[in-house]
């Protein structure tokens, strides 16, 4: 069970984002994204980071090649491809890599990324993600319980327990869910929607033991 706490622009919310017991942090790369932030201001972030905090990089359409060369930079421990990438690219990176795919998608267009894990999220149109709706609730169900799947999309503290009760994802990414703003997380939310996350991961391990 892991939870990232997506969108991360500041040093002050990636440490909020840790003391309240996110697993992961998520640095968008993609410059029409109100999150969105450079190489050197993530490699600041993420150098103030204790250790065993994965940094992700997230990333819209990008060249494989610039994406390494952001990877080396920043030093991040997982991709996430979040734009309309073919599986081409997805190919080209090396694990950990997660591709993340918005509204409808079958098992055989998820299956041909073979990336280390898959994402759903809802359907933003060209704003690729970061506007809080929901994933698609078919292709969650089709997916539920796999141990690579990961549930974004609308996610808050009200709703992420039921969620992962419905749908058993291996994994939550929370952004717009925790937020005061675009870019701008809050410290309270990221606390409870941390917690709400957990009691429900734990109760569905007590449910299938």
């Amino acid at each position: 069970m892991r939870i990232k706490i997506c969108g991360i622009t500041s040093e002050r919310d990636a440490h909020a984002a840790v003391e309240a017991g996110a697993d992961a942090l998520g640095f968008v790369f993609y410059p029409k994204s109100p999150r969105a932030v450079t190489a050197l201001e993530a490699l600041a972030i993420a150098r103030s980071l204790p250790p065993f905090v994965a940094r992700v990089g997230v990333f819209v359409n990008l060249p494989p090649d610039d994406i390494l060369s952001i990877r080396a930079q920043v030093g991040l421990t997982a991709i996430q491809l979040h734009g309309d990438e073919p599986p081409a690219a997805a190919h080209a990176l090396p694990a950990p890599a997660i591709k993340a795919f918005r509204g409808a998608v079958s098992s055989r267009q998820v299956f041909e990324y073979q990336t280390t894990g898959y994402l759903l999220d809802g359907d933003a149109g060209e704003h690729y993600g970061g506007a809080g709706l929901p994933a698609d609730e078919e292709a969650a169900s089709v997916f539920a319980g796999d141990p690579r799947f990961i549930l974004a999309g609308g996610l808050t503290t009200d709703n992420v327990a039921e969620r992962i009760r419905r749908f058993r994802p291996a994994a939550v990414d929370v952004s717009t869910g925790v937020e005061i703003a675009p870019g701008r997380k809050c410290p309270e939310k990221m606390q409870a929607f941390v917690a709400a996350a957990r009691a429900a991961f734990a109760a569905n391990v007590a449910l299938a033991a």
